[in-house]
């Protein structure tokens, strides 16, 4: 059996007296890409920190590609991109980047074209205190890039990127997947997180509430399909009584079902034929699951 590349088994942390981390076990495969959720202080970045061995270990084990975290292998195989990156803002991006280069045992013909992967290489000779906080994120992926690691943690990654450069960004996370890199990505930014992982981590008070596939996990959770219809002019009001749905615009009519009647409702819209102009059916978004798995039991 393969060994994971992250391999967290009870994994515990006390600040005082308060539990942070709560018994976590959560496994990465290789090539995998975890996305890993969680309120503000629900215990991401310690779990992050304790994968990197910056953060001691209370109870329970952790291992990175076989090895313990803060060791000379696993900190060889890990690379991470912290949310508010830093660097020389004297030195050009090229400097910086040929120093970690030199750091990491690469040799210096990798840097001008991890530049341009990045998208870097026309600013790669301007001095990085004149670069956006963008610009800084992107040379912090370069350096992510450098040595095929093993291991990827992402700490709010696309934290100062346009709507482009995000895009740009989750390739080059699916180019490294691609090539055997577990990748794990801690981030807010659900909408963009929603197609571009294998698997839903949710951490909820250190408790890691929910770890499956976005299909397993709207299953799971057995929230209300979205069924909204574009009827002809005139007619939403009549379509909605006849549905029972309700009327969002001048031809608009939304419906909600359970999973196992999405059928039988999509049959009942057919039916009315010429009456309909269109159909959208919309399941669960990453956000809804959120919103459920993180509040779950609150009432809420």
């Amino acid at each position: 059996m393969n060994t994971p590349a992250i391999d967290i088994q009870a994994a515990s942390k006390f600040q005082g007296k308060r539990q942070t981390v709560c018994d976590v076990t959560l496994k990465i495969a290789a090539g995998e890409r975890v996305a890993l959720l969680g309120h503000n202080g629900a215990g991401k970045t310690t779990l992050i920190r304790m994968v990197l061995g910056l953060t001691r270990i209370d109870g329970g084990t952790i291992t990175v590609d076989g090895a313990v975290p803060g060791s000379a292998h696993a900190r060889r195989v890990s690379a991470f991109l912290p949310e508010s990156v830093s660097f020389h803002k004297a030195l050009t991006g090229r400097e910086q980047l040929l120093l970690f280069a030199r750091l990491n045992g690469q040799p210096v013909s990798v840097v001008a074209p991890l530049l341009e992967r990045v998208g870097l290489a026309d600013a790669a000779d301007r001095k990085i205190g004149a670069w956006s906080k963008g610009m800084r994120q992107r040379l912090g992926l370069a350096q992510v890039l450098l040595g095929n690691p093993k291991v990827a943690l992402l700490d709010e990654p696309t934290s100062g990127l346009d709507p482009i450069s995000r895009r740009e960004f989750y390739g080059i996370v699916d180019e490294l997947a691609d090539g055997g890199t577990a990748v794990l990505v801690s981030s807010h930014a659900l909408t963009e997180l929603e197609a571009r992982t294998d698997r839903i981590a949710i951490l909820r008070a250190g408790n890691l509430v929910a770890d499956s596939s976005l299909a397993d996990l709207r299953t799971e959770a057995k929230l209300p399909i979205r069924v909204r219809v574009t009827t002809e002019a005139d007619q939403a009001d009549g379509i909605a009584l006849r549905l029972g749905g309700q009327r969002v615009n001048c031809r608009g009519v939304e419906l909600t079902c359970d999973q196992t009647d999405k059928m039988r409702r999509l049959g009942d819209v057919t039916a009315l034929g010429a009456l309909i102009d269109d159909v959208e059916v919309i399941p669960p978004s990453l956000e809804d699951l959120y919103r459920f798995y993180s509040t779950k039991g609150d009432g809420k």
